[in-house]
């Protein structure tokens, strides 16, 4: 319950910084006496957009901390937590990467890379991926993290993320005008945006941000192999990958929370809305037979 309120508190904090920011800029006033201003508008749907995926990712190692509850390892307190480290600072150095902070969170099998940057990183796991995985699986999933952080998936998620979220803003605020327009009685004289403009806006929110999310999510799927390549190019051979990879298909892993989903080594069935390809399709495409 903590975790949520935490969340919750954070977005509705987000929200109000861009509120302010956008009153300031004066570019939330692009409904005037002569209509749409489409350039002011364009401007405060560029502002929501991009303000708040940035301020997620800016957030996002201190939000995976609080939604997760996973504990830096600051000291090894034992031999798990000493290789886990060990191995993690091996593959960062490996692919050319400072050392990110390592995390153990309690939970079923999975794992995440999260952070602003790609020398400024975090990586957990859970303590059911330790306990029912391997050595060489766990380096191997170790190793696709590290590769997404290498790959600089985080920030490039990021911008995606903005652009589809400009145009769900803008779109929404275009298509509610006209409707609004479209309803008013012939010689009404308007004195701002009635109740269906504010209907419209809040229904094409919902809409565009649904299919919005389809297009996160094909870009997510695509890293996931690109992760799982960069894995198998940091261990040198595929197959402690595939192994992972069958080992978590098995463990039916735990869901991350929602803010974290794309993050993760698992995800759910493959759909349009799924953040990660099905085991076996990403299995195929270790084997080369995609």
């Amino acid at each position: 319950m903590k975790r949520t309120l935490l969340l919750i508190g954070t977005n509705i904090a987000v929200m109000l910084v861009l509120g302010i920011a956008a009153s300031l800029l004066g570019v939330n006033r692009y409904l005037t006496a002569n209509g749409l201003n489409l350039g002011t508008l364009l401007a405060f749907a560029g502002l929501m957009g991009f303000g708040g995926a940035f301020i997620s990712l800016l957030m996002s190692k201190t939000m995976a901390k609080w939604s997760t509850g996973a504990r830096v390892i600051e000291n090894p307190a034992n031999q798990t937590e000493r290789w886990l480290v060990d191995t993690v600072a091996r593959l960062a150095k490996r692919a050319g990467l400072a050392m990110p902070e390592v995390a153990i969170y309690e939970g079923d099998a999975n794992a995440f890379a999260t952070g602003p940057s790609r020398n400024n990183a975090l990586v957990a796991v859970s303590s059911g991926l330790l306990y029912n995985m391997n050595e060489r699986e766990v380096e191997a999933v170790l190793a696709h993290e590290i590769s997404h952080v290498a790959n600089g998936d985080m920030v490039t998620l990021t911008l995606i993320q903005g652009v589809v979220n400009t145009f769900v803003v803008f779109l929404s605020r275009v298509v509610a005008y006209f409707v609004d327009g479209f309803l008013r009685k012939d010689g009404e004289e308007s004195h701002g945006p009635g109740i269906a403009y504010t209907i419209t806006a809040i229904v094409c929110d919902i809409l565009f941000g649904i299919l919005a999310s389809m297009i996160v999510m094909y870009f997510s799927r695509q890293r996931e192999f690109r992760a799982d390549a960069g894995a198998r190019q940091l261990l040198g051979t595929p197959q402690p990958m595939i192994e992972a990879l069958q080992r978590l298909g098995g463990l039916h892993p735990e869901p991350l929370p929602q803010n974290m989903a794309s993050s993760g080594i698992a995800g759910g069935v493959s759909s349009l809305f799924a953040s990660h390809p099905s085991m076996e399709e990403r299995i195929a495409a270790l084997q080369g037979r995609s």
